[in-house]
């Protein structure tokens, strides 16, 4: 008699099932084919024109003779022929503080603390439907650069502890324009989920004197989860993944932060996220997806965490038994996520 599995994640105290008995191929959750998520670029906020509809940018990146400049509007004035603008969100989870807070306030204390931060919008490119999995390597390098601008700014503010950079695509992913967009969430303490892991990788650190994630990759270069690699980045299927189709990217190089990246980095990162989307996007017919970083800028850390994204495709409806007991029932192998998208790449 064969049994599913229970595989237990890297870093995290958690266990997911890996259903084998009842696995299912990827073409399974091929979407149906239907109309593009769209909006009337007329009454698009973010599309270009409407930028009046918008808060007023703090971060804005227009091109004058090949050159990328960075401004953003003032006086109450909104500019033009931009190729990015990152806007305040108008329904913020978390806010700047309008008045001096104690530090015992904006830390966790107990069952309270305010949520002081920041929460943004990184408005990808003036074409509506510009996502990375089409977008052109340039206009995507961009992104990732307003990435990491954001980061370097709301990281050296004194409330804010962490920097929460991710993206949902279409609605079943929480998306609720179809303009091409990303977020950033600043807060005043470490998520838990990169808590936990920053705290497992300490540990193996001080056990191995080397970082988890580093072997990581060592590891799953070697295995049937892995799915691409090129100078700078590797990518594969996690061995525990919690989601049909779920994969991340990581850089060869140990970097705990993605302000540590070179030029050459960010645009090989480019490339790796657009291949890997677009793969993702053949094989299952443009599905919805979440992403998001995770890292870290406190330099107590630098030596044992390493930065990387995590990909998760909306394919599975999370029901009774994994909402109250934290067990995730996986019916796609990585191995098989990972076989699928390596041939849908190499295609």
């Amino acid at each position: 008699m064969s049994y599913n599995e229970l595989r237990k994640d890297y870093l995290l105290d958690r266990w997911v099932v890996i259903a084998t008995q009842r696995a299912r191929r990827p073409t399974d959750f091929t979407k149906t084919q239907k109309p593009p998520q769209t909006q009337n670029t007329a009454t698009c906020p973010m599309c270009p024109g409407n930028e009046h509809m918008t808060p007023p940018a703090i971060l804005i990146y227009q091109e004058h003779n090949e050159h990328i400049t960075k401004t953003q509007d003032k006086n109450g004035n909104r500019t033009k022929n931009w190729q990015i603008r990152v806007i305040p969100n108008l329904y913020p989870a978390f806010t700047p503080p309008t008045h001096k807070i104690t530090q015992t306030q904006i830390k966790e204390n107990n069952s309270f603390a305010y949520a002081v931060g920041h929460h943004e919008v990184i408005i990808e490119s003036p074409n509506h439907n510009e996502h990375p999995a089409n977008a052109s390597l340039p206009q995507l390098t961009l992104v990732i650069n307003a990435y990491i601008d954001r980061l370097k700014t709301l990281s050296q503010k004194p409330y804010v502890k962490y920097v929460s950079i991710f993206r949902n695509h279409g609605i079943e992913a929480g998306a609720s324009l179809s303009h091409a967009h990303s977020q950033l969430i600043a807060t005043p303490f470490t998520p838990k989920t990169v808590q936990e892991e920053i705290k497992t990788s300490k540990h193996y650190y001080k056990q191995h004197k080397t970082c988890k994630f580093c072997d990581i990759i060592k590891q799953e270069q070697k295995s049937p989860r892995h799915i691409l690699e090129n100078k700078h980045y590797t990518v594969f299927a996690p061995y525990a993944s919690i989601n049909p189709l779920e994969f991340w990217i990581l850089p060869k190089q140990h970097q705990p932060t993605l302000e540590d990246m070179t030029k050459t980095q960010i645009t090989a990162f480019a490339q790796t996220l657009k291949t890997t989307l677009n793969a993702l996007k053949t094989l299952v017919n443009d599905p919805p997806y979440n992403y998001g970083f995770h890292l870290t800028t406190d330099k107590k850390e630098e030596k044992y965490y390493h930065w990387h994204l995590e990909v998760y495709p909306k394919l599975a409806i999370w029901a009774g038994f994994e909402k109250s007991t934290g067990i995730y029932i996986n019916t796609i192998t990585p191995e098989t996520t990972a076989e699928t998208l390596r041939k849908t790449i190499s295609a």
